[in-house]
């Protein structure tokens, strides 16, 4: 075979190929290779956030939900209730969902209560610690109220987050998925709170739809440092 032939080949081998990579995302995102079926990844990752649990009931609700479609999220919960709901706790972390500090007391951060608001970090992180065995570095500071020195003097990254549909305030299931779904982008952090029956409700009919547009559910350390 001559030089002009053998590239010919090449080019029709490379024209074959790319049309099988096309036919194997316009029917269902998977490409058949030597026999295996490889997925064909295109999908846009945000993050679901759960505030002030673990709830005696709600919590465990959600998480199964969670658990029926394979999503993990991420839990910024007090240490008063890690201290009375230890064995929710302990599963939220054995079911790979990120645990995060919300303060011991939901205590916001002022300009006259630094050292006590910073000891009710350390209080938080202590009980998580003796549940789950590890430590954690992500803190959601109550209302946002954040000051950077703690970040040098305990080690801890404050997670904000980008859309806030409310759902604490509300009690209507589609008025909490719309404000959601309706101004969802790639990279957002959704600020939920797991000490409700319509938040419960509204978070796994989210995860449903925006899983059907091609999102993907991941943790904040996820989706801030991958």
């Amino acid at each position: 075979m001559n030089l002009k032939k053998r590239i010919l080949s090449c080019i029709l081998i490379l024209v074959l190929l790319a049309l099988v990579c096309l036919v194997g995302v316009l029917q269902g995102g998977t490409l058949s290779v030597f026999g295996r079926e490889l997925e064909m990844k295109d999908s846009r990752k945000i993050a679901l956030t759960f505030d002030d649990g673990p709830h005696p009931f709600y919590t465990e609700q959600l998480l199964n939900g969670l658990k029926e479609r394979g999503v993990k999220v991420s839990f910024f919960i007090t240490g008063k209730n890690v201290e009375a709901y230890p064995e929710i706790v302990k599963r939220i972390h054995e079911e790979g969902h990120l645990i995060g500090n919300h303060t011991y007391n939901h205590t916001q951060l002022t300009g006259k209560n630094h050292e006590s608001f910073k000891q009710e970090l350390i209080r938080t992180n202590e009980a998580i610690r003796e549940v789950t065995g590890e430590d954690t570095i992500y803190v959601r500071p109550p209302y946002g109220s954040w000051n950077r020195e703690f970040e040098k003097e305990l080690n801890m990254f404050p997670v904000l987050w980008t859309i806030d549909p409310l759902d604490w305030c509300s009690s209507d299931v589609s008025r909490i998925v719309r404000n959601v779904c309706a101004k969802v982008e790639e990279n957002d952090i959704v600020l939920m709170h797991d000490q409700y029956k319509t938040t419960v409700t509204a978070a796994l009919k989210i995860v449903d739809e925006l899983q059907e547009e091609g999102y993907e559910f991941v943790t904040v350390d996820e989706l801030l440092f991958d």
